[in-house]
């Protein structure tokens, strides 16, 4: 599940796993120019999006679905994005007085 955040940008900062209309993602990044790159696999065919600043950040927040409406060059996609959650091997701090 993705956590809430105001702008698309937010969300991808705190990101491990992105899917797109439906599609894992095995690359995404932001460029130089912070145009938004995400690149997958559909079977044996590799497809790629790019989407502008402006682009991205006009993207809006499914509460429902959670997920991200984006809309670029070739119409309308729903991203989600989905962050992990790590296991550590530090003792519980707050056992430390125990």
């Amino acid at each position: 599940m993705t956590a809430v955040t105001n702008t698309l940008i937010e969300a991808l900062e705190h990101c491990y796993m992105l899917e797109i209309d439906g599609l894992h993602a095995f690359e995404f990044s932001l460029d130089e120019d912070d145009n938004l790159h995400i690149e997958c696999m559909d079977g044996r065919a590799a497809k790629h999006w790019e989407f502008t600043p402006a682009q991205t950040q006009a993207a809006t927040f499914d509460a429902t679905l959670q997920s991200w409406l984006i809309t670029g060059d070739s119409g309308e996609h729903r991203l989600v994005c989905t962050t992990a959650f790590g296991g550590g091997d530090d003792e519980d701090e707050t056992n430390e007085d125990a």
